[in-house]
Protein backbone atom coordinates (compact mmCIF):
# COMPACT_ATOMS: atom_id res chain seq x y z
CA UNK A 1 0.00 0.00 0.00
CA UNK A 2 1.39 3.26 -1.05
CA UNK A 3 2.19 6.33 1.29
CA UNK A 4 -0.95 8.08 2.43
CA UNK A 5 0.60 11.10 1.40
CA UNK A 6 -0.60 9.90 -1.97
CA UNK A 7 -4.52 10.69 -0.50
CA UNK A 8 -3.90 14.47 0.05
CA UNK A 9 -2.75 16.51 -2.92
CA UNK A 10 -2.37 20.24 -3.30
CA UNK A 11 -3.27 21.34 -7.05
CA UNK A 12 -5.53 22.85 -9.02
CA UNK A 13 -9.22 21.56 -10.12
CA UNK A 14 -11.95 20.53 -10.94
CA UNK A 15 -11.26 16.64 -11.08
CA UNK A 16 -7.72 14.63 -9.73
CA UNK A 17 -8.74 12.15 -12.48
CA UNK A 18 -9.76 14.47 -15.32
CA UNK A 19 -7.14 17.51 -14.47
CA UNK A 20 -4.79 16.63 -11.74
CA UNK A 21 -3.96 13.21 -13.22
CA UNK A 22 -3.61 14.38 -17.04
CA UNK A 23 -1.77 17.20 -16.40
CA UNK A 24 1.33 15.09 -14.05
CA UNK A 25 1.36 12.60 -16.90
CA UNK A 26 1.84 15.14 -19.48
CA UNK A 27 4.95 17.12 -17.33
CA UNK A 28 5.98 13.30 -17.19
CA UNK A 29 5.94 13.40 -20.67
CA UNK A 30 7.52 15.91 -21.82
CA UNK A 31 10.63 15.61 -19.35
CA UNK A 32 11.05 12.34 -20.87
CA UNK A 33 10.79 13.85 -24.67
CA UNK A 34 12.27 17.07 -24.23
CA UNK A 35 13.07 17.04 -27.94
CA UNK A 36 9.84 16.28 -29.35
CA UNK A 37 8.76 19.09 -31.96
CA UNK A 38 4.96 17.93 -31.50
CA UNK A 39 3.19 15.42 -28.69
CA UNK A 40 -0.22 13.79 -29.46
CA UNK A 41 -2.56 12.71 -26.86
CA UNK A 42 -5.72 10.64 -27.43
CA UNK A 43 -7.92 10.27 -24.52
CA UNK A 44 -10.17 7.45 -24.04
CA UNK A 45 -13.05 6.67 -22.48
CA UNK A 46 -14.66 8.39 -19.46
CA UNK A 47 -11.61 11.33 -20.49
CA UNK A 48 -12.94 12.00 -23.53
CA UNK A 49 -16.38 11.85 -22.51
CA UNK A 50 -16.69 14.32 -20.38
CA UNK A 51 -12.76 15.72 -20.58
CA UNK A 52 -13.43 19.21 -22.15
CA UNK A 53 -16.30 19.97 -18.98
CA UNK A 54 -13.59 18.68 -16.18
CA UNK A 55 -10.73 21.00 -18.33
CA UNK A 56 -8.81 17.96 -19.21
CA UNK A 57 -7.23 19.58 -22.39
CA UNK A 58 -6.44 22.97 -20.93
CA UNK A 59 -4.09 20.78 -17.96
CA UNK A 60 -1.99 18.82 -20.84
CA UNK A 61 -1.95 21.51 -22.86
CA UNK A 62 -0.47 24.14 -20.23
CA UNK A 63 1.71 21.38 -19.09
CA UNK A 64 3.48 20.71 -22.39
CA UNK A 65 3.40 24.35 -23.61
CA UNK A 66 5.26 25.86 -25.72
CA UNK A 67 5.57 22.26 -27.73
CA UNK A 68 2.03 21.79 -29.91
CA UNK A 69 -0.29 19.63 -28.57
CA UNK A 70 -2.62 17.58 -31.01
CA UNK A 71 -5.84 16.07 -28.73
CA UNK A 72 -8.12 13.40 -30.18
CA UNK A 73 -11.06 12.48 -27.80
CA UNK A 74 -12.34 8.37 -28.31
CA UNK A 75 -14.45 8.24 -26.08
CA UNK A 76 -16.22 5.23 -28.34
CA UNK A 77 -12.90 3.09 -26.63
CA UNK A 78 -12.91 2.04 -23.28
CA UNK A 79 -9.82 0.37 -22.23
CA UNK A 80 -9.85 -2.72 -19.87
CA UNK A 81 -7.68 -1.81 -17.13
CA UNK A 82 -9.23 1.77 -16.45
CA UNK A 83 -11.73 3.47 -18.24
CA UNK A 84 -9.11 6.84 -17.76
CA UNK A 85 -7.03 5.93 -20.33
CA UNK A 86 -4.19 8.00 -22.49
CA UNK A 87 -1.80 8.08 -24.81
CA UNK A 88 0.97 10.28 -25.93
CA UNK A 89 3.25 10.00 -28.72
CA UNK A 90 5.70 11.98 -29.36
CA UNK A 91 7.23 13.51 -33.17
CA UNK A 92 10.13 14.76 -34.10
CA UNK A 93 10.03 17.89 -36.99
CA UNK A 94 10.00 15.25 -39.95
CA UNK A 95 6.88 13.50 -38.48
CA UNK A 96 8.19 10.03 -36.91
CA UNK A 97 7.11 8.97 -34.04
CA UNK A 98 10.17 9.22 -31.23
CA UNK A 99 8.31 7.86 -28.18
CA UNK A 100 4.89 6.64 -27.14
CA UNK A 101 3.05 5.88 -23.24
CA UNK A 102 -0.25 4.53 -22.52
CA UNK A 103 -1.02 5.43 -18.98
CA UNK A 104 -4.27 5.49 -16.54
CA UNK A 105 -5.36 8.82 -14.33
CA UNK A 106 -6.81 5.86 -11.61
CA UNK A 107 -8.29 8.96 -9.22
CA UNK A 108 -7.46 11.44 -6.66
CA UNK A 109 -4.71 12.43 -8.96
CA UNK A 110 -2.71 9.16 -9.18
CA UNK A 111 -1.29 7.57 -12.18
CA UNK A 112 -0.34 3.83 -13.08
CA UNK A 113 1.11 2.08 -15.92
CA UNK A 114 -1.58 -0.99 -15.63
CA UNK A 115 -0.80 -4.30 -14.40
CA UNK A 116 2.87 -3.74 -15.08
CA UNK A 117 2.90 -0.87 -13.25
CA UNK A 118 6.51 1.25 -12.93
CA UNK A 119 5.24 4.27 -11.47
CA UNK A 120 4.52 3.53 -8.04
CA UNK A 121 6.98 0.67 -6.77
CA UNK A 122 7.80 1.92 -3.46
CA UNK A 123 5.28 0.31 -1.21
CA UNK A 124 4.81 1.89 2.46
CA UNK A 125 2.71 -0.45 4.07
CA UNK A 126 2.77 -4.59 4.24
CA UNK A 127 -1.03 -5.39 5.32
CA UNK A 128 -3.53 -3.96 2.51
CA UNK A 129 -6.56 -4.40 5.00
CA UNK A 130 -8.10 -2.92 7.64
CA UNK A 131 -8.84 -6.25 9.24
CA UNK A 132 -5.08 -6.99 9.53
CA UNK A 133 -4.46 -3.03 10.38
CA UNK A 134 -6.85 -3.37 13.59
CA UNK A 135 -5.43 -6.63 14.72
CA UNK A 136 -1.94 -5.34 14.44
CA UNK A 137 -2.57 -1.91 16.40
CA UNK A 138 -4.54 -3.45 19.15
CA UNK A 139 -2.10 -6.03 20.03
CA UNK A 140 0.75 -3.35 19.93
CA UNK A 141 -1.62 -0.94 22.15
CA UNK A 142 -1.37 1.56 18.91
CA UNK A 143 -3.97 3.89 17.50
CA UNK A 144 -4.63 4.60 13.57
CA UNK A 145 -2.69 7.53 13.45
CA UNK A 146 0.92 6.02 15.65
CA UNK A 147 0.44 2.87 13.15
CA UNK A 148 0.53 5.64 10.18
CA UNK A 149 3.57 6.98 11.62
CA UNK A 150 5.00 3.96 11.90
CA UNK A 151 5.28 3.78 8.33
CA UNK A 152 5.53 6.71 6.75
CA UNK A 153 8.97 9.19 6.07
CA UNK A 154 10.23 11.51 8.34
CA UNK A 155 8.47 14.34 6.66
CA UNK A 156 5.25 13.21 6.79
CA UNK A 157 4.06 15.50 9.53
CA UNK A 158 5.84 18.72 7.92
CA UNK A 159 3.26 17.87 4.79
CA UNK A 160 0.35 16.84 6.31
CA UNK A 161 0.37 20.45 8.31
CA UNK A 162 0.37 21.89 4.46
CA UNK A 163 -2.39 19.90 3.76
CA UNK A 164 -3.92 21.79 6.63
CA UNK A 165 -2.69 24.53 5.73
CA UNK A 166 -4.30 24.30 2.45
CA UNK A 167 -7.37 23.08 3.08
CA UNK A 168 -7.88 26.23 5.69
CA UNK A 169 -7.02 28.60 2.76
CA UNK A 170 -9.62 27.20 0.43
CA UNK A 171 -12.83 27.19 2.80
CA UNK A 172 -11.27 31.21 3.33
CA UNK A 173 -11.24 31.87 -0.08
CA UNK A 174 -14.50 30.01 -1.33
CA UNK A 175 -16.49 31.93 1.54
CA UNK A 176 -14.87 35.42 0.38
CA UNK A 177 -15.49 34.69 -3.66
CA UNK A 178 -18.84 34.69 -4.66
CA UNK A 179 -18.35 35.17 -8.22
CA UNK A 180 -20.32 32.99 -11.15
CA UNK A 181 -18.53 29.59 -12.03
CA UNK A 182 -17.09 28.94 -15.09
CA UNK A 183 -18.62 26.95 -17.36
CA UNK A 184 -22.72 26.70 -19.52
CA UNK A 185 -24.56 26.41 -16.41
CA UNK A 186 -23.65 29.38 -15.03
CA UNK A 187 -24.11 28.36 -11.63
CA UNK A 188 -23.34 31.12 -8.93
CA UNK A 189 -21.47 30.98 -5.65
CA UNK A 190 -23.36 29.77 -2.99
CA UNK A 191 -20.88 29.60 0.00
CA UNK A 192 -20.80 33.56 0.74
CA UNK A 193 -24.53 33.15 1.41
CA UNK A 194 -24.53 29.92 3.25
CA UNK A 195 -21.83 31.26 5.49
CA UNK A 196 -23.44 34.86 6.50
CA UNK A 197 -27.40 32.64 6.74
CA UNK A 198 -25.26 30.51 9.64
CA UNK A 199 -24.00 33.16 11.70
CA UNK A 200 -27.26 34.43 12.27
CA UNK A 201 -29.26 30.82 12.87
CA UNK A 202 -29.25 29.75 16.92
CA UNK A 203 -27.21 27.36 17.97
CA UNK A 204 -28.52 24.30 17.25
CA UNK A 205 -29.27 25.07 13.36
CA UNK A 206 -25.96 26.97 13.38
CA UNK A 207 -23.11 24.56 13.32
CA UNK A 208 -24.22 22.34 10.29
CA UNK A 209 -25.30 25.02 8.35
CA UNK A 210 -21.76 26.91 8.92
CA UNK A 211 -20.86 22.89 8.27
CA UNK A 212 -22.70 23.25 4.42
CA UNK A 213 -20.97 26.68 3.67
CA UNK A 214 -17.05 25.34 4.85
CA UNK A 215 -17.99 22.54 2.10
CA UNK A 216 -19.46 24.45 -1.15
CA UNK A 217 -17.01 27.28 -0.41
CA UNK A 218 -13.90 24.37 -1.24
CA UNK A 219 -16.33 22.63 -3.93
CA UNK A 220 -16.90 25.77 -5.59
CA UNK A 221 -13.26 26.66 -5.43
CA UNK A 222 -12.43 23.65 -7.09
CA UNK A 223 -14.75 24.07 -9.21
CA UNK A 224 -13.52 27.52 -10.48
CA UNK A 225 -10.16 25.74 -10.86
CA UNK A 226 -8.57 27.07 -7.56
CA UNK A 227 -6.33 25.67 -5.24
CA UNK A 228 -7.42 22.25 -3.40
CA UNK A 229 -6.71 19.11 -1.82
CA UNK A 230 -7.64 15.66 -2.92
CA UNK A 231 -9.53 13.57 0.20
CA UNK A 232 -9.11 11.78 -1.83
CA UNK A 233 -10.17 13.15 -4.85
CA UNK A 234 -11.21 17.07 -6.27
CA UNK A 235 -14.83 16.45 -6.69
CA UNK A 236 -14.99 15.56 -2.87
CA UNK A 237 -12.55 17.36 -2.00
CA UNK A 238 -14.86 19.70 0.45
CA UNK A 239 -16.13 17.18 2.73
CA UNK A 240 -13.05 16.41 5.19
CA UNK A 241 -12.02 20.03 5.18
CA UNK A 242 -15.57 21.32 6.20
CA UNK A 243 -15.74 18.71 9.04
CA UNK A 244 -12.02 19.22 10.61
CA UNK A 245 -12.64 22.91 10.03
CA UNK A 246 -15.38 22.52 12.26
CA UNK A 247 -14.16 20.88 14.87
CA UNK A 248 -11.56 23.18 15.16
CA UNK A 249 -13.20 26.33 14.62
CA UNK A 250 -16.83 25.35 16.60
CA UNK A 251 -15.08 22.52 19.49
CA UNK A 252 -11.79 23.79 20.00
CA UNK A 253 -9.65 21.06 18.76
CA UNK A 254 -5.99 21.51 17.67
CA UNK A 255 -3.62 22.12 15.00
CA UNK A 256 -2.05 18.98 16.53
CA UNK A 257 -5.03 16.79 17.17
CA UNK A 258 -6.56 17.82 13.25
CA UNK A 259 -3.52 16.58 12.09
CA UNK A 260 -3.66 13.53 13.40
CA UNK A 261 -7.49 12.43 12.43
CA UNK A 262 -5.89 13.43 8.99
CA UNK A 263 -3.44 10.76 9.61
CA UNK A 264 -6.14 8.30 10.05
CA UNK A 265 -8.92 9.29 7.71
CA UNK A 266 -6.06 9.10 5.11
CA UNK A 267 -5.79 5.42 6.15
CA UNK A 268 -9.06 4.89 5.24
CA UNK A 269 -8.88 6.26 2.25
CA UNK A 270 -5.54 4.62 1.24
CA UNK A 271 -7.66 0.97 2.21
CA UNK A 272 -10.23 2.08 -0.35
CA UNK A 273 -7.80 2.99 -3.16
CA UNK A 274 -5.96 0.15 -2.38
CA UNK A 275 -9.08 -2.57 -2.55
CA UNK A 276 -11.80 -0.98 -4.43
CA UNK A 277 -11.35 2.59 -6.10
CA UNK A 278 -11.33 6.22 -5.50
CA UNK A 279 -12.48 6.96 -9.27
CA UNK A 280 -15.70 8.26 -10.44
CA UNK A 281 -15.02 6.61 -13.51
CA UNK A 282 -14.49 3.39 -12.25
CA UNK A 283 -17.12 2.75 -9.57
CA UNK A 284 -19.28 5.94 -9.74
CA UNK A 285 -19.62 8.67 -7.09
CA UNK A 286 -19.58 6.28 -4.20
CA UNK A 287 -15.92 5.76 -4.87
CA UNK A 288 -15.62 9.62 -4.26
CA UNK A 289 -18.04 11.11 -2.00
CA UNK A 290 -18.86 7.80 0.02
CA UNK A 291 -14.99 7.66 0.35
CA UNK A 292 -14.41 11.56 1.43
CA UNK A 293 -17.55 10.25 3.63
CA UNK A 294 -15.30 7.45 5.44
CA UNK A 295 -12.85 9.78 6.29
CA UNK A 296 -14.34 12.26 7.68
CA UNK A 297 -16.72 10.03 9.92
CA UNK A 298 -13.13 8.17 10.98
CA UNK A 299 -11.10 11.46 11.56
CA UNK A 300 -14.04 12.91 13.95
CA UNK A 301 -14.69 9.77 15.83
CA UNK A 302 -11.28 9.13 16.60
CA UNK A 303 -11.36 13.40 17.84
CA UNK A 304 -14.11 12.47 19.97
CA UNK A 305 -11.92 9.61 21.46
CA UNK A 306 -13.73 6.77 19.74
CA UNK A 307 -12.19 3.37 20.16
CA UNK A 308 -10.78 1.13 17.68
CA UNK A 309 -13.93 -0.22 16.65
CA UNK A 310 -15.99 2.38 17.05
CA UNK A 311 -13.71 4.66 14.24
CA UNK A 312 -13.74 1.62 12.24
CA UNK A 313 -17.85 1.22 12.44
CA UNK A 314 -18.28 4.67 11.68
CA UNK A 315 -16.31 4.48 8.50
CA UNK A 316 -18.00 1.06 7.49
CA UNK A 317 -21.41 3.33 7.88
CA UNK A 318 -20.67 6.20 5.84
CA UNK A 319 -19.49 3.98 2.85
CA UNK A 320 -22.79 1.68 3.77
CA UNK A 321 -25.02 4.52 3.09
CA UNK A 322 -23.18 5.82 -0.13
CA UNK A 323 -23.52 2.62 -2.01
CA UNK A 324 -24.58 2.70 -5.21
CA UNK A 325 -24.30 6.54 -5.58
CA UNK A 326 -23.67 7.43 -9.49
CA UNK A 327 -21.32 9.90 -11.08
CA UNK A 328 -23.36 12.23 -13.82
CA UNK A 329 -22.32 14.95 -14.08
CA UNK A 330 -24.54 17.46 -15.95
CA UNK A 331 -22.19 18.81 -19.05
CA UNK A 332 -19.59 17.17 -17.81
CA UNK A 333 -19.13 19.53 -14.63
CA UNK A 334 -17.86 18.82 -11.32
CA UNK A 335 -20.97 21.28 -10.57
CA UNK A 336 -24.21 19.27 -10.30
CA UNK A 337 -24.85 17.25 -8.31
CA UNK A 338 -21.23 17.24 -7.15
CA UNK A 339 -20.86 20.34 -5.24
CA UNK A 340 -24.17 19.75 -3.21
CA UNK A 341 -23.01 16.37 -2.48
CA UNK A 342 -19.84 17.86 -0.43
CA UNK A 343 -22.34 19.58 2.52
CA UNK A 344 -24.47 16.26 2.54
CA UNK A 345 -21.68 14.13 2.89
CA UNK A 346 -20.03 16.25 5.68
CA UNK A 347 -23.30 16.30 7.75
CA UNK A 348 -23.61 12.89 6.65
CA UNK A 349 -20.09 11.70 8.73
CA UNK A 350 -20.89 13.72 11.37
CA UNK A 351 -24.25 11.66 11.87
CA UNK A 352 -22.64 8.19 11.38
CA UNK A 353 -19.70 9.06 14.14
CA UNK A 354 -21.98 10.07 16.49
CA UNK A 355 -24.19 7.40 15.72
CA UNK A 356 -20.95 4.74 16.05
CA UNK A 357 -19.67 6.67 19.20
CA UNK A 358 -22.86 6.06 21.33
CA UNK A 359 -22.97 2.32 20.60
CA UNK A 360 -20.34 0.25 22.18
CA UNK A 361 -18.74 -0.46 18.81
CA UNK A 362 -19.77 -3.58 17.52
CA UNK A 363 -21.34 -4.62 14.00
CA UNK A 364 -22.10 -6.81 11.63
CA UNK A 365 -20.63 -5.56 8.53
CA UNK A 366 -16.64 -4.75 8.59
CA UNK A 367 -15.25 -1.95 6.71
CA UNK A 368 -13.27 -4.69 4.51
CA UNK A 369 -16.42 -6.31 3.63
CA UNK A 370 -18.26 -3.52 2.77
CA UNK A 371 -15.15 -2.01 0.58
CA UNK A 372 -15.51 -4.86 -1.29
CA UNK A 373 -19.24 -4.57 -1.68
CA UNK A 374 -18.70 -1.09 -3.05
CA UNK A 375 -16.07 -2.05 -5.59
CA UNK A 376 -18.56 -5.01 -6.93
CA UNK A 377 -21.41 -2.50 -7.06
CA UNK A 378 -19.30 -0.30 -8.81
CA UNK A 379 -17.89 -3.00 -11.21
CA UNK A 380 -22.06 -3.38 -11.66
CA UNK A 381 -22.81 -0.44 -12.31
CA UNK A 382 -23.51 0.61 -16.57
CA UNK A 383 -20.84 3.35 -17.76
CA UNK A 384 -23.83 5.29 -18.28
CA UNK A 385 -23.49 6.17 -14.07
CA UNK A 386 -19.86 6.23 -14.39
CA UNK A 387 -18.29 10.11 -14.71
CA UNK A 388 -19.62 9.41 -19.23
CA UNK A 389 -22.46 12.43 -18.11
CA UNK A 390 -24.50 10.22 -20.41
CA UNK A 391 -27.03 8.99 -17.62
CA UNK A 392 -28.97 9.95 -14.74
CA UNK A 393 -29.26 13.60 -13.80
CA UNK A 394 -26.94 14.45 -16.64
CA UNK A 395 -29.96 13.60 -18.90
CA UNK A 396 -32.15 15.82 -17.46
CA UNK A 397 -33.73 18.10 -19.56
CA UNK A 398 -31.80 21.15 -20.11
CA UNK A 399 -30.31 23.16 -23.39
CA UNK A 400 -27.60 20.48 -24.26
CA UNK A 401 -26.63 22.94 -27.34
CA UNK A 402 -25.10 24.95 -24.99
CA UNK A 403 -22.35 22.58 -23.75
CA UNK A 404 -19.72 23.51 -26.49
CA UNK A 405 -19.97 27.37 -25.12
CA UNK A 406 -17.16 27.90 -23.13
CA UNK A 407 -18.16 30.79 -20.92
CA UNK A 408 -14.74 32.05 -19.15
Amino acid sequence: MDSVKSIYKIGPGPSSSHTMGPGYAASIFKSKHPEASKIKVTLYGSLASTGRGHMTDKAIIKAIEPVPVEIEWRADIVPEFHTNGMLFEAFDPAGNRTGEWTVYSIGGGYLSEGENDTINAKQYYRRNSMDEIEQFIQKEGLSFWEYVEYHEDPDFWDYLAKVWKAMQQSIKDGIADDSRLPGCLRLRSKAKQYYIRATSMKDSLKSRALVCSYALAVSEQNARGGTVVTAPTCGSCGVVPAVLYHMKVSHGFSDNEILKALATAGLFGNVIKTNASISGAEVGCQGEIGSACVMAAAAVNQLYGGTIQQIEYAAEMAMEHNLGLTCDPICGLVQIPCIERNPIAALRALDVSLYSFVSDGRHMISFDKVIDTMKRTGKDLPSLYKETANGGLATVDYDKSAITEDIF
